[in-house]
């Protein structure tokens, strides 16, 4: 038995139990705790996931306030996983969370990915998100992809051989140097990016496999665009 506080979507139509248990069950990883992990770690953490592995090299900022709602002011200055891991902890101590201190890149991606059952990236710069994205398609790792900045941002469902990958779909940082963001697109693009989470673990519902959802909030749009597989893509042709 699950205890009451996952009452309120156990009881959802086609949910029950056996999602509960698949989710309880289910490993992630979230590389970055900025803007995008902060909502995500929050909401996988609230669902009942299974275990958590948090990634991010950075301490906390000032700057990072407007948008990073897993801090406040009291731990700029401090380390983003551990106090990631410690907050999480507080809101569920029924999950298994763990914060690593470290930079991803090519000498440590593979060790931080390799054992769980899906990435999460929400990271803020795509050098390092390239980086993570040959390493999904070598160990046929499924990743949800959630970028943002300013007004707008986009998420969508990797799945390795079978789903684009990002260099099919990008040649280089979209956003160039841009730092602009308004925290409410954070909070938009990383809630989606969690709900396609609960959905790749519990297999409800249709994912953004080879579709990018698009959102601009100066409009209140949302669009979907189909996304093919480059035949000639460098990493996973």
């Amino acid at each position: 038995m699950f205890p009451e506080r996952y009452e309120r979507q156990i009881i959802m139509p086609g949910f029950g139990e056996k999602a509960q248990e698949k989710l309880s069950k289910a490993s992630v990883v979230i590389l970055g705790l900025g803007g995008l992990g902060s909502v995500v770690s929050i909401y996988l953490t609230v669902a009942g996931i299974g275990y958590m592995r948090l990634v991010d090299i950075d301490k906390v900022e000032e700057s990072n306030l407007n948008r990073q709602i897993l801090y406040d002011e009291k731990d700029i200055g401090k380390w983003k996983a551990e106090i990631a891991e410690k907050k999480l902890r507080d809101v569920n101590s029924g999950i298994d969370i763990e914060g690593l201190r470290e930079e991803v890149n090519n000498s440590n991606i593979y060790d931080l990915i390799d054992d769980v059952d899906l990435v999460i990236d929400c990271l803020d710069n795509f050098e390092t998100r390239f980086v993570v994205n040959k390493a999904i398609v070598d160990l046929e790792k499924p990743m949800i992809h959630g970028a943002c900045r300013g007004f707008s941002g986009q998420v969508t469902t990797i799945i390795p051989r079978k789903t684009p990958c990002l260099k099919c779909v990008f040649r280089g940082n979209i956003y160039g140097k841009d730092k602009s963001i308004i925290g409410t697109t954070a909070g938009v693009i990383g809630l989606i990016e969690a709900t396609e989470a609960i959905k790749y673990v519990t297999k409800i519902g249709n994912l953004l496999a080879g579709t990018m959802l698009v959102y601009d909030a100066r409009d209140l749009v949302f669009e979907k665009i189909e996304i093919e597989r480059d035949p000639e893509c460098e990493v996973c042709r």
